[in-house]
Parts: structure tokens; sequence; C-alpha cells
């Protein structure tokens, strides 16, 4: 499959050409963005604390503030990123946000993210069991299974969760970092390939998961290269979330006992 860089021919993604002081503007919005993400968290408990101010101590969180801090930050900060697009991206309003997220819906790029997201989990599964092996099963959880280790949400809000993990999450983050960040490098004309290992690093890093960095690495070279090879935000959103199915299902099951039903 051939990769398209930054020095081929020009698509929609690249039209109506690359500017450097809009790759300035476009970095600008993904910091508002990740700004938002790490506040969000903090709105979000807001009207929950002001009803109940026990949570604002040592008590563990109810379903719903739970469940709100894992789906609404992303996003809110994806809200922040297309807006922020819209208002200062390149080339004309009309249909600015699609062009500078080279976000287009094509069966083709969507099969190809199929296949490369089902591919990626022969390499991302047994690197995720190495490294469980390496630094202990309690050390490899990831931030969102350890605060929901050991809740019982029901149904309704587990099936919330499970969604969120699967679809809301990775397409909020792909706007993010394979959407602005990304067209924010190719406005700053870096060849694709830096671009795909930088934004690789930052996406690894901004999960503020420390010990699971080089897991990180390994999870998100797959859902990199789907963006990479296609140019095409949609075929890496479907890499993402077929990445994300297993721990959504695992999410799921732990913390409803569908199975145990």
């Amino acid at each position: 499959m051939d990769v398209r860089t930054s020095q081929h021919e020009p698509t929609d993604a690249d039209a109506p050409g690359r500017r450097p002081r809009t790759g300035v503007a476009l970095f600008l919005v993904f910091l508002a963005a990740e700004l938002m993400l790490v506040a969000a968290p903090i709105i979000v408990l807001v009207p929950f604390a002001v009803a109940d101010p026990s949570l604002t101590g040592d008590k563990t969180l109810p379903p719903a503030p739970l469940v709100g801090i894992l789906v609404v930050p992303p996003i809110l900060a994806a809200l922040v990123a297309v807006g922020g697009i819209a208002l200062f991206g390149g080339g004309p309003r009309e249909g600015r946000v699609r062009r500078e997220l080279a976000w287009r819906w094509t069966r083709r790029d969507t099969l190809i993210g199929l296949g490369i997201g089902v591919a990626g989990l022969l390499i991302t599964l047994p690197a995720a069991a190495v490294w469980a092996s390496v630094v202990g099963a309690d050390q490899a959880e990831s931030a969102v299974g350890e605060a929901f280790k050991g809740e019982q949400l029901g149904i309704a809000a587990g099936l919330v969760a499970f969604l969120g993990v699967w679809l809301v999450v990775p397409l909020c983050e792909e706007v993010l970092f394979r959407g602005v960040l990304w067209r924010t490098f190719e406005h700053w004309r870096w060849n694709g390939w830096v671009i795909f290992a930088v934004t690789t690093v930052v996406f690894s890093v901004a999960h503020m998961e420390l010990l699971r960095m080089p897991l990180l690495l390994v999870l998100s070279i797959p859902i990199g290269l789907a963006r990479l090879f296609t140019r095409n935000l949609t075929t890496s959103i479907v890499t993402h979330q077929v990445n994300n199915l297993l721990p959504a299902l695992a999410l799921l099951f732990s913390t409803t006992g569908i199975l145990a039903s």
C-alpha cells in the first residue's frame, strides 16, 4: 500500500494549501482542547458535589459521576477542537472542519480501519500480556480499569461506560491527536512519518500513565499507521475503536455482572 506523505499530490486534507500560521492556530486549539480535558472532570463533579458534599472527601464516587467523568471530558475536548478548527482553520469556511481533520467516510477506508485494527490486536494483545507479566497484573491496570475496579454500575450505567470506552473516547481522542495535532504538523510541512512518530508519542504521554507509557506506545502504532496510510481520520477512528472493544467488554462484564447472571 502506498504511504502518501505531505510531499505527494494534494487531497481534500491538503486543500487549499498548508500555512504555518494556521498550524500555530491549530496547535493552540489542540492545547485548549487538552486543557478542557483536564478541567472537565471538575465541571462534571460540581453538580454532584453540590447535591452531596461528602463526594469531595474520600468517598467512592457513585455510578453517575463516575461514568460522567469517563465520557463527558473527551466529548467536551472534542467540541473545543471542532469549534476551534471552524474558527481558526485554513481555507474556506464551507467544509473547513471536515477538510482540516481529513475526515471522510468511505467504505474502503472503514474496512481498512477494521482490518488494521484486527491485525493490530495480534501485536497489542501479546504486548499487553507481556507487559502484565513484567509489571504485575495490578500495576498493568489502565486508569479507567483502576477507577472502576470493584464497582457495580447496573446495566444502564454499565452500557454507557461500555459505549464510552468502545466508541466515544476513541472518536474524541482521534479528533484531538490524529485530527487537530496531525493537521498542525501538516501545516508546518513535516514529513508524514515524522508526524506519525510525534503524534504517537504525544498520544501516549497525554494519557498521563507513566508506567503504562511503553505499552501505550505499542497500542497506538496501528492507529497511527491507519491514519498515515489512508490520510483519512475515519480509518484511525475505526482502528482505535477495534482496539478498545475488548477493554470495553471487560469493563461491561466486570461492572454489571452480566456473565455471572
